[in-house]
């Protein structure tokens, strides 16, 4: 038997701080001036006032299990190079900035000499205007040209809400420029009639990869003007790009980079990024050019408070007598509804849609019963909201109105929230770097902060909550990308035909993968060569053949049976998880039960209810390894990396109790399985291996499925993903290997680079997922070491001290890591 551990695509940076301050040399900024950070206004409370109001009492002190003090720092200035127009100089020092940092002022000296850039520098420090300095003074010298020509910019964001926030921000700086600069937004919200104006007449256009994709490239023809214009190409938040999600928009890019060349122009890239790992290389790839780095923050920081907080143990027992914590849900519920009575401006940051529903609908109603003006006050926002509600809680959060916010990474990507004084975090967000940026989003205004990472019942939040060396002492992670991947790069290269037939010229552009899968798209029609290069074959768009989000196919619609309302979508992947019959949904703080999932017509039908439980689909899984790229020897037993096709099939939902979790009943499910082709990482062991571990094929199963579960658990320590971007299976006699294994797989087709990195760091990786085993207080193994939350076994069976023997018999002669990837420290055998 099979035990299985799904990814949520199948179902569904600030970095590390330093606390000295930070001395900049760097040769352009002349005339330094030290400056302090700003002190808290008088009326505001010090974040560590704040958290000693939310933890008083002894049973709620004991849940900090660290604390960790980050000083305030102080900035440093410099003046903003000559070819700045004093024009736009003026307009920054209207809105209150006399001299640019360090870092602002390099950048745009390297934008203005035509280097692509990227600013990797903490939340806070200024990159928007890093980039709009030298923006805005090549739009009005375009507006000066004597020819007429112009120049054009395109600003890029990951989500609708940030291209409309920064819209704000650009209107408001450059409104002393006059028609010189004309900004506008260009995204699946735009109306129809004002399109055209944007085609014609903007000069900085915002939008997103998406909208780029599927809007603009397609239809080239009525941009030229706008692309023989562009000079500057600002990417913000690039750190998000990673993944197939990544690797899609570094073809997009690439596609872009091709038109422009068309049309004459050879734009400079500007990129933004919280703190990440070698910034230029991982600019480089996603840009396909070479890419400078600035990454010294000379920014001040107000002081903040960090705070790591686990849930405290219950009365109630899960799985297998399992002692359950309460929820990060609950938890962080309560904390968002203390800090909003303190008067504290905070937002709440959690994983899933429906957690940040759930924590919002909790805070009002404990709000409501202490004081009836205040759960107006509390709202929750996320992605598949319809435009005109994402705007007015948009709208409200900037005004103050409202006090505190459960929000999804929409949010995180979304707005520039200034003002805030906490950030309350549900679970780790999968890496350091998303865990920085998040926190960052208190404080922006120079004053103290707060920030709380909330412990989920899983294996890696409770290794970090008990490690905090491993979140404040190591760096941020590299960002992971592949845009070779084939299941990436060949849609693209039909998406390229189609805007204009690709020639020999444009392979290298494209990737070295180009030349084995051109061949390919033509055996299936899809491309036909001829003298002039490779065509499109077919009526419908090209750009219609994938979602860059990585999702594949329509969104499902959400709509209320009885009115026939729509109330917002699901990606088509996550609806046999999201949306199956029976599932319990939330929006905006009102629930409602899935009566049907029809997937041909891609709707699911709701109706609004008040069941006492929510609802976690259940499933089952299997792996048949394609191809072994690479395999090295682990004593006796093997660790290898290759391709794989995955088939899973949801098969039944669990009803939980609310706050508790607790399991109220099981409801089988009739869905088709799906299959996935995508990268794995698998480690098998041999019989002498299992002998000198002690495992008897009694608890075989249950030693691997527990291996299984912690190291997924633990995986995003080391590659840059969410635990819910990868999945497993462990099987006692595996068909392709013939000895129990132990499979890891990217939750992607075609991979995305996550199951790589755990090959190339799987010495250290799996050193790590013994060591949180080991040290966990429980008897026979719980969520806060083995068992899962998506577990399509109903986490059976498990063996603890199993798992524990079989991963040191595995790591006794592991050899080095083939990436050379270093132990976490706490992790040593």
């Amino acid at each position: 038997m099979a035990f299985n551990h799904l990814p949520a695509a199948m179902h569904d940076a600030l970095g590390p701080l330093s606390v000295t301050p930070v001395t900049h040399s760097v040769p352009m900024a002349k005339k330094h001036r030290p400056s302090q950070p700003p002190e808290n206004g008088s009326s505001r409370l010090s974040p560590a006032v704040v958290l000693d109001r939310l933890a008083a009492g002894a049973s709620r002190a004991a849940r900090i299990t660290h604390t960790e003090h980050l000083p305030p720092r102080t900035g440093s200035h410099a003046l903003w190079p000559d070819r700045i127009r004093p024009e736009v100089v003026a307009a920054i020092a209207r809105a209150g900035i006399d001299h640019p940092w360090t870092h602002q002022a390099v950048a745009a000296e390297h934008a203005l000499d035509g280097e692509s850039v990227v600013i990797a520098t903490g939340t806070a420090s200024g990159k928007s205007l890093a980039y709009l300095a030298p923006v805005l003074s090549a739009l009005l010298d375009g507006s000066d040209a004597p020819n007429g020509q112009g120049t054009t910019a395109l600003y890029l964001a990951p989500t609708k809400a940030l291209a409309a926030d920064q819209l704000r921000s650009v209107k408001a700086l450059a409104a002393p420029l006059g028609s010189s600069v004309r900004p506008a937004v260009y995204d699946g919200d735009t109306p129809v009639e004002e399109r055209e104006w944007v085609r014609q007449y903007a000069n900085y256009v915002l939008t997103n990869p998406d909208m780029l994709h599927r809007g603009v490239l397609p239809s080239h023809p009525r941009w030229a003007s706008f692309l023989r214009a562009l000079r500057f190409v600002v990417i913000d938040e690039c750190h998000t790009y990673r993944g197939v999600f990544g690797s899609h928009v570094a073809q997009v890019l690439r596609r872009l980079r091709r038109l422009c060349a068309r049309y004459g122009s050879d734009p400079v890239f500007l990129l933004a990024s919280a703190t990440a790992a070698e910034p230029s290389v991982a600019a480089g790839r996603l840009t396909g050019i070479p890419v400078t780095e600035v990454s010294d923050d000379a920014s001040p920081r107000g002081e903040m408070v960090f705070a790591l907080w686990e849930p405290p143990l219950t009365e109630l027992h899960g799985e297998k007598g399992a002692p359950v914590r309460r929820t990060a849900t609950a938890e962080t519920a309560d904390l968002l509804t203390g800090l909003t009575l303190q008067g504290v401006r905070s937002v709440a940051f959690v994983r899933s849609r429906r957690g940040a529903e759930l924590i919002s609908l909790i805070a009002k109603e404990r709000l409501a019963e202490t004081d009836l003006s205040l759960p107006g006050r509390v709202a929750a926002y996320r992605g598949g909201y319809l435009p005109e509600e994402r705007r007015a809680l948009e709208q409200a959060l900037h005004s103050g109105e409202l006090l505190g916010l459960a929000a999804t990474t929409a949010l995180e990507l979304g707005i520039d929230v200034s003002g805030l004084d906490a950030v309350v975090i549900a679970g780790y967000p999968g890496t350091r770097a998303s865990l920085w940026q998040q926190a960052g989003r208190a404080g922006r205004s120079g004053q103290g902060a707060l920030a709380v990472l909330v412990a989920r019942d899983d294996p890696l939040d409770t290794f970090l909550v008990h490690h905090p060396e491993a979140l404040f002492r190591q760096p941020v992670e590299s960002t992971v990308l592949d845009p070779d991947n084939p299941y990436v790069l060949a849609p693209h290269l039909c998406a390229a035909a189609a805007e204009l037939p690709l020639t020999e010229a444009d392979i290298p552009l494209f990737g070295p993968a180009v030349p084995e899968l051109l061949p390919q798209l033509e055996a299936a029609k899809l491309l036909r060569r001829r003298a002039a290069g490779w065509h499109w074959t077919r009526r419908e768009r090209a750009a219609d053949l994938t979602d860059i989000r990585g999702g594949g196919g329509r969104p499902v619609q959400i709509v209320e049976e009885g009115t026939g309302r729509l109330l917002g979508t699901v990606e088509e992947s996550a609806a046999h998880t999201a949306v199956h019959e029976g599932a319990v949904h939330l929006h905006q703080g009102r629930t409602y039960l899935v009566r049907t999932l029809d997937l041909q017509e891609s709707v699911a039908l709701v109706e609004e209810a008040a069941p006492p439980y929510s609802t976690t689909a259940r499933d089952t899984t299997a792996v048949a390894v394609l191809k072994t790229d690479t395999e090295i020897p682990w004593g006796d037993g093997r660790l290898c990396f290759g391709s794989v096709e995955v088939t899973h099939q949801v098969v039944s939902f669990l009803r939980r109790r609310l706050i508790t979790g607790e399991v109220l009943g099981e409801t089988k499910l009739d869905l088709p399985p799906r299959t996935l082709r995508t990268r794995a990482v698998w480690w098998t062991v041999a019989e002498d291996q299992l002998d000198a571990a002690g495992i008897s094929p009694e608890i075989l199963g249950g030693a691997l499925h527990a291996a299984e579960h912690a190291s997924i658990g633990m995986l995003p320590l080391f590659a840059t993903c969410d635990r819910w971007d990868i999945g497993g299976v462990s099987v006692p006699l595996h068909p392709d290997t013939l000895l129990p294994t132990v499979f890891v797989y990217d939750g992607h087709p075609g991979g995305a680079g996550f199951a790589e990195r755990a090959f190339r760091t799987a010495c250290a990786w799996l050193t790590a997922t013994r060591q949180a085993i080991a040290s966990c207080e429980c008897e026979a193994g719980c969520p806060s070491c083995i068992q899962s939350p998506k577990c399509g076994n109903g986490n059976e069976p498990l063996h603890k001290r199993g798992a524990v023997r079989l991963l040191a018999e595995l790591l006794r002669n592991a050899p080095p890591d083939p990436g050379g990837g270093p132990r976490p420290e706490g992790s040593e055998q």
